[in-house]
């Protein structure tokens, strides 16, 4: 079922959407006030923290109006509110705009800045920074970037076209370029096509991995993979073009690690060396970038094609 359209009168706050909750139309309430259902239903927040936010305002109704902690029980409406968030610790890296129109928004992200809230992440990502600087609660990212992976994040401004420009990633007609540094390899044949099912590793929820033969499981990524130039005084690294033809998560840094190749700096492959709740390296970042990407506007029929300025940090002497 699809999702109503948010109300106009309800606001961002410092770039943060609110939470919706449907109220369910019963003939007989239990719930004498919105209180007690909130309490009820939401029980991970304490009543208190309920109350609390009630008198500051922090729940309203589909116009936008404060509802407090006597408010009865509504039957059959949508309720807002805006979640807590705890202090977080600023990340010190900036993401320029590359591109603007009424449609699209491009934005070329540093490294550990993640795109999306999750976890102990939520002003500190790039959404919410956006929509508190330009005001665009309808923007949405339309693919999936790491947060160790820097370089170009595109944007649906408008929900109404949002699915049009998914449907292109959905449909691969969408050309992406990534670069990346990784140890040379002279004995292999290129350009290398890895093709692999790659699957969430049962031993660590945050890594993936490449399904075995015995597996029996059909592909589902592709990358084609081929160097561009030697690095380093001995030639012992070289820099990599990276096209993935599907969009799995972490599928350059599977496809790399197992070829034997793995992206420098890497926290987590071939083998974890910083976990995901362990503080950042700035001085390691992943040697992985999303240099590239082009495909034909499905809204405006234009070709577009925009270019990272981002320039990967080198391999150590």
């Amino acid at each position: 079922m699809a999702r109503p359209p948010k109300s106009a009168a309800i606001a961002l706050r410092d770039g943060l959407s609110p939470c919706c909750l449907a109220l369910p139309r019963l003939r007989h309430s239990p719930w004498p006030t919105l209180l007690d259902h909130l309490a009820e239903r939401l029980p991970r927040i304490p009543r208190e923290q309920w109350r609390a936010r009630l008198r500051r305002g922090e729940v309203v109704d589909e116009q936008g109006q404060p509802l407090d902690e006597h408010t009865p029980y509504l039957h059959g409406q949508r309720i807002y509110y805006w979640r807590d968030v705890a202090d977080e610790a600023p990340i010190p890296f900036e993401a320029p705009i590359l591109f603007q129109d009424e449609h699209l928004l491009v934005v070329d992200k540093p490294h550990f800045l993640p795109v999306t809230p999750g976890g102990r992440y939520v002003r500190e990502t790039l959404l919410v920074r956006l929509k508190a600087r330009l005001g665009l609660p309808e923007l949405s990212p339309l693919h999936r970037i790491d947060r160790d992976t820097a370089g170009l994040v595109l944007f649906s401004v408008r929900a109404a076209e949002r699915d049009a420009y998914q449907r292109l990633f959905r449909e691969r007609r969408v050309d992406k370029t990534y670069e990346a540094i990784a140890p040379w390899c002279d004995d292999r044949p290129w350009p290398q096509r890895r093709l692999s099912h790659l699957c969430t590793d049962e031993a660590a929820f945050y890594r993936m991995r490449e399904a075995s033969p015995d597996e029996g499981r059909a592909p589902n990524s592709e990358t084609w993979i081929e160097p561009l130039q030697r690095l380093g005084p001995q030639g012992q690294w070289a820099r990599y073009r990276l096209r993935p033809i599907t969009g799995k998560r972490h599928q350059l840094r599977v496809h790399m690690a197992a070829l034997g190749l793995p992206i420098l700096d890497d926290p987590f492959y071939p083998t974890v060396r910083r976990g995901p709740h362990d503080p950042d390296d700035p001085a390691r970042p992943l040697r992985l970038l999303a240099r590239a990407i082009a495909f034909d506007d499905p809204i405006t029929g234009q070709r577009r094609a925009f270019t990272s300025a981002r320039e990967l940090a080198g391999p150590p002497d």
